[in-house]
């Protein structure tokens, strides 16, 4: 079973690459211009720091542009969102509702290790980590 996927290494690693990336420039954009739907009520700091952290670390991840850089920036800005927005409310996150900022977290931290991979602006320029 081990070889199974083996020959898709490259082509998920982008997927998963893209699809993080893309989902994450969402979280940006709802807090700075309330598109696709208005911010929950957070304090001002947070939504002029998270907000173009995760809006232009989003899309530089999701086209694989400085891949590694942005990637570790968002994986850290989750780790910080996770302890201060949600491990102040209990430990584990299925009980603080962090599950989300957590998988963000290591998903960033694998990207940030691992580069940017295949169909990416970094392979383009020579620099993917591949």
């Amino acid at each position: 079973m081990t070889a199974f996927m083996k020959k898709f290494t490259g082509e998920t690693h982008a997927l998963m690459r893209i699809v993080t990336g893309f989902l994450f420039l969402w979280h940006g954009s709802q807090k700075l211009v309330g598109f696709p739907v208005a911010a929950p009520d957070a304090p001002a700091f947070v939504i002029s720091i998270a907000g173009p952290i995760e809006l232009i670390g989003g899309v530089c991840v999701m086209i694989g542009l400085f891949t590694r850089w942005a990637a570790f920036l968002c994986s850290g800005l989750m780790a910080f969102a996770y302890w201060l927005g949600h491990g102040t409310k209990g430990l584990l996150p299925l009980l603080n509702g962090g599950e989300l900022a957590a998988l963000y977290c290591f998903v960033f931290l694998f990207l940030a290790a691992h580069g940017a991979g295949i169909w990416s602006v970094d392979a383009a320029r020579g620099k993917s980590g591949a």
